[in-house]
């Protein structure tokens, strides 16, 4: 994380990759876990998190400024939500898995481009090329 107010769009985009990461990291255990009996899938919660430090009054910039980095961790839960429609036990649903899983690699590539796109708009204000 960089301290700087400079970098407050990065350091956000830099925690929600991070968070998109470890998401892409459980969905891909859930897979491999699919036909594991009892197993229950895993996911994180992040998008709350970062919603709650996005909402309120204010513009953007403020909102970012102002935004504590520290709440916005992700959290790794199992989800006992899901009944589960098969004999052993196991909620993991193959299609949903693979459907969230593609989900995920986009938000995370388009967050890395948005990183890099805002380092590239730092340069340019800095008068580099």
């Amino acid at each position: 994380m960089i301290q700087s107010n400079a970098f407050n769009y990065v350091n956000i985009l830099n925690k929600a990759a991070d968070a998109s990461w470890l998401r892409n990291e459980l969905i891909s255990n859930n897979i491999a876990n699919a036909s594991t009996p009892n197993y229950k899938r895993k996911d994180i919660q992040f998008q709350t998190y970062l919603m709650r430090e996005m909402s309120g009054k204010g513009s953007l910039d403020q909102k970012v400024a102002n935004a504590n980095l520290n709440s916005l961790e992700a959290t790794v839960y199992t989800d006992h939500a899901n009944l589960s429609y098969r004999l052993d036990g196991n909620n993991v649903d193959i299609d949903t898995e693979n459907a969230t899983l593609t989900e995920n690699q986009i938000r995370y590539y388009t967050l890395l481009d948005s990183m890099t796109k805002e380092f590239s708009r730092i340069k340019t204000v800095l008068g580099g090329n």
